[in-house]
């Protein structure tokens, strides 16, 4: 059993890809660029910041272009962007038997507010955004930090994402990792992998 749960939150506790993707194919037609949205939600999903890097080397877009989408995306992902099916269930059980979930996101504000208008937020035991500073997953700094306050058992606790670097910042911080994908690809680097939420129960 794990009593302590961390988890990411594009991805894995919001469903906010196609969302910025979105945001982001429509910015760029406004430019007369057209990029498939496909190859947009691909990025997107290493990191928006890599995301950012990759469009910019390869449309030369500006400065100007960035603060424009990221206002857009911003109010667009309080409007649009929900929970993945499951997530207010799972959150809520764990909560219930005297567990803790954690977030842990390079996002900073908006995670906070979503999870508040989805009355998420008090499941939760403690917040990792973009505030604090910590080096970026997948350093182990912001799991080991987390660890250290509330006096983890390293087998009891469990990193939840959908990319690489949050699996790698679980496995390096010495703890369990899950991979969430909507596919049924494989993660070398899980411990479980799982493609609904509802398979959740069976491991923690």
């Amino acid at each position: 059993m794990y009593n302590h749960i961390i988890w990411d939150f594009d991805g894995t506790l919001f469903d906010t890809y196609p969302v910025m993707a979105k945001i982001f194919k429509e910015a760029l037609k406004e430019k007369e660029i057209e990029e498939p949205l496909e190859e947009i939600v691909k990025q997107m999903k290493v990191s928006a910041s890599s995301a950012l890097r990759y469009y910019e080397k390869k449309y030369h877009i500006d400065n100007d272009f960035i603060t424009k989408y990221k206002k857009r995306k911003k109010e667009a992902e309080l409007e649009l962007s929900r929970p993945y099916e499951g997530i207010k269930e799972i959150c809520t059980y764990i909560h219930s038997t005297n567990r803790k979930n954690y977030l842990l996101t390079h996002r900073g504000e908006s995670s906070i507010q979503l999870l508040k208008k989805y009355d998420l937020y008090d499941f939760f035991s403690d917040f990792i955004t973009s505030k604090q500073g910590f080096e970026r997953k997948p350093s182990p700094n912001a799991i080991n930090y987390l660890i250290n306050k509330y006096n983890m058992i390293h087998s009891e606790s469990i990193m939840i994402g959908d990319r690489d670097l949050d699996l790698l910042s679980g496995k390096n911080a010495g703890i369990s990792a899950c991979y969430f994908t909507e596919g049924n690809d494989k993660n070398n680097y899980a411990d479980y992998t799982i493609n609904s939420f509802e398979q959740l129960y069976s491991i923690v």
